[in-house]
């Protein structure tokens, strides 16, 4: 019961009543008016809302596709090959300095990776300047041909530690002897990973898909620390697009059914996901 009136006050009273703002005209000081499925039409027809679910494609490219892929090599070779060579100990602290980025606030790392990428006094642009590449400086944020770039970068750092951890955690309940069987074989590395690796630690790296996609559409702090999704729209994405409606337009009402949309996109991939997670299984039982 306890559990059961926290997540009525916290999660659904809050969020039936932003499904209820979406069919009104609300700025957040004289009571909303009914104005029925107009924000819907408009949101249907805004550009900019389509612009930033086109930038979240972006995000997951950056949270889920590149550091699940490189998160499982990366893994795989702590646990296999780092870890049989060197010990454990360099394995493990390995994994510790890939997960580093995840334990700091998203907004301070995105501060200082802002303090590197600035156009005037930029590390990165003072040493491009040093090593005598100068006509390689740039405003790196405040370009829309580099802005979505960077900040994808800046996400691929923040994020490949989740995966490496969980992954790692994983590869504990497979059996060595299978490896050493592969091995004696002549299977090599990659063959060991493709045949055993994957296979056996696919459970995880759903897990890892559907958490990291869901993280990368809503992903909201270092666009609001580094570029409030400009310059133009070429940063914007849903949650902060919502976000500037809420609180720097004061359209709640629209502000709530671009959260809401967002709402149930992530639902929808969370049921597909799910849903084919089992079937899979299925398949797995009835071999």
């Amino acid at each position: 019961m306890p559990g059961l009136l926290l997540l009525t006050i916290i999660v659904l009273v809050p969020l039936g009543w932003n499904f209820f703002l979406t069919f009104t005209k609300y700025r957040g000081i004289k009571p909303p008016v009914w104005i029925g499925l107009d924000n819907w039409t408009k949101l249907f027809g805004d550009d900019v809302f389509w612009t930033s679910f086109g930038n979240s494609i972006a995000m997951i490219v950056a949270m889920v596709v590149v550091p699940t892929l490189l998160g499982l090599v990366l893994a795989a070779m702590l646990f296999d090959l780092v870890g049989k060579k060197f010990g454990g100990k360099i394995a493990s602290f390995l994994r510790a300095t890939y997960y580093l980025p995840q334990i700091l606030p998203t907004v301070i790392a995105a501060i200082v990776i802002g303090w590197i990428l600035r156009p005037e006094n930029g590390a990165l642009n003072q040493v491009l300047g040093a090593i005598g590449l100068s006509g390689l400086e740039h405003n790196w944020l405040g370009s829309p041909d580099t802005a979505m770039a960077c900040i994808m970068v800046i996400m691929i750092w923040v994020q490949l530690g989740y995966p490496i951890v969980i992954f790692m955690a994983a590869l504990q309940r497979v059996d060595p002897e299978l490896y050493e069987a592969a091995e004696l074989d002549g299977a090599n590395w990659f063959q060991r990973f493709r045949a055993i690796t994957v296979g056996i630690i696919r459970p995880e790296i759903f897990v890892v898909t559907l958490t990291c996609t869901i993280a990368a559409l809503k992903v909201f702090g270092p666009i609001y620390a580094l570029t409030r999704g400009g310059p133009g729209t070429s940063t914007m994405v849903p949650s902060y697009y919502s976000y500037s409606e809420f609180f720097q337009n004061q359209q709640v009402g629209y502000g709530a059914t671009i959260a809401t949309a967002l709402t149930v996109v992530v639902a929808v991939v969370a049921i597909i996901f799910i849903t084919f997670q089992t079937r899979l299984e299925r398949q797995d039982e009835e071999r």
